[in-house]
């Protein structure tokens, strides 16, 4: 059983940075000729020659077991709960065990905005395949990307690039807090610092007491948090704290210097310049704009 749509998307969709090429499903019986019939050209292909494509896609196996193989990685078997990603210009194959069943969602995107990320590190043929486990939330954004493409209303491309840009953010996130998840008491530590450093942003705890509070070392729990969150405890704490600025400039009459020694920066003329650097304005205009 396989359904699937291919979309064309003109020069204005590409300036969107995001356009998706197809869209599809698949539900086979062990033993089931694969690929199935029924791809547009260039997408069919030959298990035992495999394919290069000019575009990225991102298969997500719901059911059964199989093998996949790229330029950067070698027979890797896959199974239920994985995604695995395919790269432009990057040869590559994947097909079910004959002994396998297989079940499969897929999404074939091109565009500067993953160019980019790919680009940054966020994703990369070298790492194709992501752990995701059985997801209602994955399962629901493909049914809606098969949902828009079948209609293909005026605009879908720009709403076929939110759901692709979801796709992605929720895959990512979730494989990272499956990995970070398997050792929980790491998670409640960094659960508590958070909350610690949310409650206390007008104290002067500073980052080594939560880390003596926790029973960490300061160099290990900074490794710890920032491998958690992406950014550093100290920058976190930064970050919550010129949120507060923000409500209290545009909520209160207190002044800007009471807000700076509030808050715990070193000086006035010091937390203007985070602001700046953060909002892009300094602390009287904001105010003054949100008044």
């Amino acid at each position: 059983m396989q359904e699937s749509k291919y979309l064309v998307a003109n020069e204005r969709d590409a300036l969107w940075g995001l356009t998706v090429s197809t869209v599809g499903y698949d539900k086979l019986n062990p033993g089931d000729p694969y690929p199935t019939r029924g791809h547009a050209g260039g997408y069919y292909f030959d298990v035992t020659r495999g394919r290069t494509l000019d575009e990225y896609q991102m298969l997500y196996l719901l059911d059964g077991e199989g093998v996949f193989c790229s330029d950067h990685m070698k027979d890797h078997p896959i199974k239920a709960g994985d995604i695995f990603l395919l790269f432009p210009n990057e040869w590559h194959t994947y097909h079910p065990l004959a002994s396998s069943r297989w079940e499969s969602y897929w999404i074939g995107y091109r565009g500067k905005n993953m160019d980019d990320r790919v680009e940054h590190g966020f994703l990369s043929p070298e790492k194709p395949i992501y752990h995701v486990g059985y997801c209602p939330e994955i399962i629901s954004l493909y049914e809606s990307a098969m949902q828009v493409a079948k209609r293909e209303e005026a605009y879908s491309q720009q709403s076929l690039a939110g759901i692709v840009n979801n796709l992605i953010g929720t895959m990512y996130a979730r494989e990272r807090n499956i990995i970070l998840s398997r050792d929980q008491d790491k998670v409640d530590i960094i659960n508590k610092a958070r909350l610690m450093i949310r409650e206390r942003l007008e104290s002067r705890i500073t980052i080594q007491e939560i880390a003596d509070q926790l029973g960490m070392g300061y160099s290990n729990f900074r490794k710890l948090f920032k491998e958690f969150t992406g950014i550093s405890p100290a920058l976190y704490q930064q970050e919550l704290r010129l949120q507060r600025a923000r409500e209290l400039l545009s909520s209160t009459p207190i002044s800007i210097k009471e807000i700076a020694y509030r808050l715990n920066f070193d000086s006035p003329d010091y937390f203007s310049s985070k602001f700046k650097a953060k909002v892009g304005c300094k602390p009287s205009e904001y105010r003054e704009k949100m008044g």
